[in-house]
Parts: C-alpha cells; structure tokens; sequence
C-alpha cells in the first residue's frame, strides 16, 4: 500500500547547501516521497571532481545546471554547463560531467527505476 502523495515544496537549495558540508560531494539530496514515478537528486561536484563516462542502458536523464561549471561530454562533443544550463541524456547514451574550479551542482530527474526482482536465470545461464 502506498501513501497518498502531497505535492508541495519539498527543499531550497539555499539551505540545503548551507547546511551540507563544503567538502562533501554526491548526492545532497533525493526525491524519496512514497508512491513517486519519477527519482531525482541534487548532487555536488567538488572542484575538478568528475564522473566517468558511462551509458545508462535504461533510463533518460534530465540534468539541470544550479550552481557552478564544468563541461559534459558525449558523443557530440563536449559541451560547457553552467547555471541555468539544461541537458537531455537519452537512454543508451554515453555521457561524462566533470566540475571546473568553482565545483558543480546540478539536479538530475528521471523515471523511477522498477523495484528489484528475483526471477529464472536465462536456459543459456544454467
């Protein structure tokens, strides 16, 4: 049973980096409210701190540039992101973010990944 959702103001960046400590990087903070379709997070970069390229297989990612610099790097190029900044990562595309001097904060937002399930392992796994 899930719990009925309420929509409203959930945090504001301003307090939230005020009281996270300056040098902690990652995610700042997450969508975790029950009965929810879509994941979000505010994650920190420290300055020249980076994620490595990867692929999500599954999932499009929206990104939304809050505070700071840096560049992404996809199959297009590299591309500079600063605050007002919006990118589309489709699904299946390689990307990489890494932060300039100043750090990077941005929000990401995406479909909800499906819960965990156990099922049969493939005939040719067996």
């Amino acid at each position: 049973m899930t719990s009925d959702p309420r929509p409203g103001v959930l945090t504001r960046l301003d307090g939230l980096l005020d009281r996270a400590p300056a040098d902690r990087s990652g995610a700042l903070w997450r969508l975790a409210e029950d009965g929810r379709q879509l994941d979000a997070n505010v994650i920190r970069l420290l300055p020249h701190a980076e994620v490595a390229g990867h692929e999500e297989p599954d999932l499009d990612v929206l990104v939304q540039v809050l505070e700071g610099s840096g560049h992404l790097e996809t199959a297009a190029g590299r591309q500079v992101l600063e605050p007002g900044c919006t990118a589309w990562l489709p699904h299946g595309a390689r990307r990489a973010v890494s932060a300039g001097a100043d750090g990077l904060v941005y929000l990401t937002v995406h479909r909800r990944r499906p819960g965990l399930s156990i099922r049969p392992a493939p005939a040719d796994v067996r």
